[in-house]
């Protein structure tokens, strides 16, 4: 049931945002110290074990994790093995800026993959609003230079985000299919845990292939250790725990827009951690995204 914001409720709505782009900075932060796909296995490992006391739904006799494998697969597939991995991969040659801001032209392939998939209506102000979402992704992918659009050449992180974010359109809009037993459906922790559980079998394979074509080894350190636990308790079950309370309590349409504090955050962070300054088209292509999801999330 959507409410008025509370200051209880514009928190719990503010951090996910604030860790999901610290999960961008640490990706960044140790991308010379463990290869991508191995990081995202590593992560979701320990996120495993962090919500496995708290997931006993997922064991109870017809809950639907073993019945609806196939669903989970699937869910595992995109959302955790696919979505994470391909963020981490990015985050090698791209900027934690860069990105979360690609990264925030979602609404765009959200509405080219509900129709072309799910059967969705496109309207006209999602439209308008993909528009402007789109100039804005451009505006980053060309560095904010109009001259370079003709001879652009994009980074392979930009790329590889644009994958990841059709991956995660795909992963939402299954999320909205009515086929989850009412045991896991109610119980936000057994319904993760089992779609890490499903995950993780598909990032010990693409992890298995990273090794297999010569990853290099890993740099164990007291620092990793650290970033290890955070993207795995923060970014990973913090973040899903605390944004499942505050879209209960203000609903998906008033919680979508404070998703795009991701980027602003990184931005911050980035100065703060890694010394990359944010430019004058990172704020330009902040405000057309932001705008854009104003304009197609109007009734």
């Amino acid at each position: 049931m959507n409410q008025k914001l509370s200051p209880s409720t514009t928190l719990l709505l503010t951090v996910p945002p604030l860790l999901w782009a610290g999960n961008a900075i640490v990706g960044r932060l140790v991308r010379e110290a463990v290869p991508p796909m191995t990081l995202n296995l590593l992560r979701w490992a320990i996120a495993l074990l962090i919500l496995l006391p708290l997931a006993r739904a997922m064991f109870r006799k017809g809950s639907g994790a073993l019945i609806n494998w196939r669903r989970y697969a699937l869910l595992g597939l995109v959302g955790i093995g696919m979505y994470n991995s391909l963020q981490y991969l990015a985050l090698q040659s791209s900027t934690p800026i860069n990105v979360t801001l690609v990264a925030s032209g979602m609404p765009v392939w959200m509405m080219l993959v509900g129709r072309l998939f799910f059967n969705a209506p496109v309207r006209r102000r999602q439209v308008a609003g993909a528009a402007l979402s789109i100039i804005g992704v451009l505006v980053v992918l060309c560095r904010g230079d109009v001259h370079q659009l003709l001879g652009l050449r994009l980074v392979a992180g930009d790329l590889t985000m644009i994958l990841a974010t059709i991956a995660w359109s795909f992963y939402s809009w299954m999320l909205l299919q009515p086929k989850d037993e009412p045991a896991l459906r109610g119980d936000w922790a057994a319904f993760l845990a089992t779609q890490v559980a499903y995950g993780l079998l598909w990032s010990g394979l693409f992890s298995g292939i990273e090794w297999a074509v010569g990853a290099p080894a890993i740099a164990w350190s007291g620092k990793l250790a650290v970033a290890l636990l955070f993207v795995a308790a923060g970014p990973a079950v913090l973040a899903y725990a605390l944004w499942g309370a505050g879209v209960r309590r203000a609903g998906p349409g008033i919680g979508a827009f404070f998703v795009n504090l991701t980027p602003l955050f990184a931005a911050l962070l980035s100065s703060a951690f890694l010394g990359e300054l944010p430019h004058a088209y990172h704020a330009l292509a902040f405000a057309l995204i932001v705008g854009g999801i104003v304009v197609s999330s109007r009734r």
